[in-house]
This record gives C-alpha cells, structure tokens and sequence, in this order.
C-alpha cells in the first residue's frame, strides 16, 4: 500500500475518531471503530475493555518484538472552543477536532505504520499495535490492564505529539497530597496554631529546594504546588491546610528515595497518589536510538508525561502534531504532518526490522 493510500485512510479513520466522543473511561465508541477498521483490513484483533490490539501476519514468537502504542481517550474540550470539537472538519491545510493532535494523528499514523508491515515477511521484529484507553488520566485501564495479554514486547514507540523528534527518555510523575498541621483558635485572639503559616514554611522549601543529582538526558527534578485549601470561616484559625505538589521526576533518584527526601525536610503529612509514574527512556547505543541518529532525527529528553511511564521496556516517544497543541481550544492538525508522520515512523522502522 502506497503512502499517499495509507494517509488517505489513516486521514478518513481520524475523522471518525473524532467524530465519537471518547472521554477517558468512555472510548467504547472508539474502541468499536478501531475494532471495525481492523476487520475491514483483515486483521484479527484483541479487545479489553477499551484496549484494541494486533500482531502483524507473520508473528513468529522466537524474534523479537516491537510495541506501536498510541491512545484513542482525550480529555473533555474547555469552554474557549469556537468550533465543534466534533465535526473533524478539514479547512485549508488543517483538520480540526478534540483529540485531532493528541494523540489521534500519532495513533492513525501508527496503525497506518503497522498496515505497511502487516503482510510483510521475514521481518527481524514481530510488531504488535495496541491502542489503549485512559492514558489522560493515567488510568488503570489502558496499557498496563492489557500488558499481560501481549506477547513479550522488546521495545515500544509511543505515539505522542513531539514534531516527529525523539524523545529518549520521559520524566515521570509523582502527585502527593500534603496536610499541614496547626490547632484550631479564634482569630481575634492569640491562641491556635495557625495551619496556613505551617503550611507556607514547606511550600517555600518545595519552591526553593534543588536536588543535588541532575539528569543528564532530564535534567533537573521539578516541583510545583498546585493547589491549596484550608479553613472554613474568618474568624477560626485552620488546623489543617491541605495543598497538592506536582512532582516531575528523573532517572536521577527512585521515586522511594525522592519521597524520603521530601519527609526528611517537611513537617507536613505527606501521602503520595501512586508510585506507578516512573521515568523511562532507551539506552543511547539501542538500534533503534541509533536508527534514528542515522536519520538525524532530532532527539531529547521529555518534561512531560505519558503511557511510556507506564512501559516496563525501552521506549521511546514520538510522533506528528505539536505538544503545545494539546488540550487547546480548535485543537488541530496539519493534514501533511500525518503523511509525514506515516513516512517518518516507516522510515525508523525500516532501519531496524528489515
């Protein structure tokens, strides 16, 4: 199948995605046309839950194998839309629509990727697509509920927007909810422990503090208060003032010793959402790493965080579209940066499973 036929189609199956809603939690919609569009092509697929995948004809489970894994959820369109988020309209050279960047032009560009392996013989690498669920929100239910059910994956790329550059590695992500002691007193008088000015002495530390060990592909550890909340009228002083922290972290330290730091330097009761958001990356010397320095594919590290944490295996992350795109108003994509997406992933591929 030609590039121009398989942009054509990867172009018409956007569309449809995002002609059906697909909120994190309820893609069954999605999941259902993705499912279509693998029968219409002959392709036996899987489904779990939301969660559509297929190995290519020839899956032979002595070679290795490659993992395209993209996600069909989007978060719900904000209120400073202009245009339906659902009407896929194409005008001029754009295609407009909630989910149209992140991640539906990677994942169409990835499904038509594995349309040009399908069929294909004695390939080095077996590869395996997979189209997951509620990697918004990072969810339970998308890659790591179907993990088990593939076959042993050596590598992955991960569709994300990054203009086709590669990203080696992915800081991961660490949410804590924190709770700042005080006792309770009248505001008129001297009594109580104001919990708001506890609080404020571990915010400043969390503003301020730098962690020795930098990355070399990540960079600096990043942390930001987020939210705040405490007391319930003006005239009580807060026991308690409760405030969220945003935790970017790297290959540097284990989210363990990162916690261990944070309660060895606050007084404040710290309690993390998850450790599941660890960071990720491939080894510089990896084929496909190397691949792509071949091609002089721009490569990097990536502050933001996506299924990849989520990937016990060496990954990386690329794809068509512009991060800086996501999750805005009139969200788009260029109609050409699918076709390119489509011949950049083949390209990459090419170098290391024919």
């Amino acid at each position: 199948m030609q590039n121009k036929e398989l942009s054509a189609l990867a172009i018409q199956l956007l569309q449809q995605l995002i002609r059906t809603p697909s909120f994190s939690k309820e893609e069954a919609g999605t999941a259902t046309i993705l499912e279509n569009f693998f029968s219409e092509h002959q392709i036996p697929s899987q489904r779990l839950g939301n969660n559509v995948w297929a190995s290519n004809l020839y899956f032979n489970p002595a070679k290795p194998t490659i993992l395209l894994n993209s996600h069909h959820d989007t978060v719900r369109p904000n209120t400073h839309y202009t245009r339906d988020p659902f009407a896929a309209e194409i005008i001029g050279d754009k295609l407009f629509g909630l989910g149209s960047n992140d991640a539906g032009g990677p994942l169409v560009s990835l499904i038509a990727t594995f349309l040009h392996f399908y069929k294909m013989e004695n390939l080095a690498y077996n590869v395996v697509l997979a189209a997951t669920a509620e990697e918004e929100i990072s969810g339970t239910g998308g890659i790591e509920s179907i993990w088990s059910q593939l076959p042993t994956i050596d590598v992955a790329v991960v569709g994300e927007p990054t203009l086709c550059q590669v990203a080696t590695a992915e800081k991961g992500l660490m949410v804590l909810d924190c709770v700042a002691e005080g006792k309770a007193g009248h505001a008129a008088r001297e009594e109580g422990v104001n919990a708001i000015y506890e609080a404020i002495k571990d915010i400043q530390w969390f503003q301020s503090y730098q962690f020795p060990k930098v990355s070399t592909t990540l960079g600096p550890i990043k942390m930001s208060v987020t939210i705040i909340n405490a007391g319930k009228q003006h005239n009580v002083v807060p026991a308690e003032c409760h405030y969220t922290v945003d935790v970017r972290v790297t290959d540097a330290y284990t989210l363990e010793e990162i916690l261990e730091i944070i309660q060895q330097h606050v007084k404040s009761k710290i309690t993390p959402r998850s450790m599941r958001l660890r960071p990720s990356g491939i080894p510089e010397n990896h084929p496909l790493v190397m691949a792509a320095k071949k091609l002089d594919m721009v490569c990097y590290g990536s502050p933001t965080t996506s299924d990849q944490a989520l990937i016990p295996t060496p990954s990386i992350k690329m794809g068509p579209g512009d991060s800086a795109r996501s999750h805005s108003a009139d969200e788009f994509i260029y109609v050409n940066e699918i076709s390119q997406g489509i011949n950049t992933y083949i390209q990459l591929l090419n170098e290391i499973v024919l």
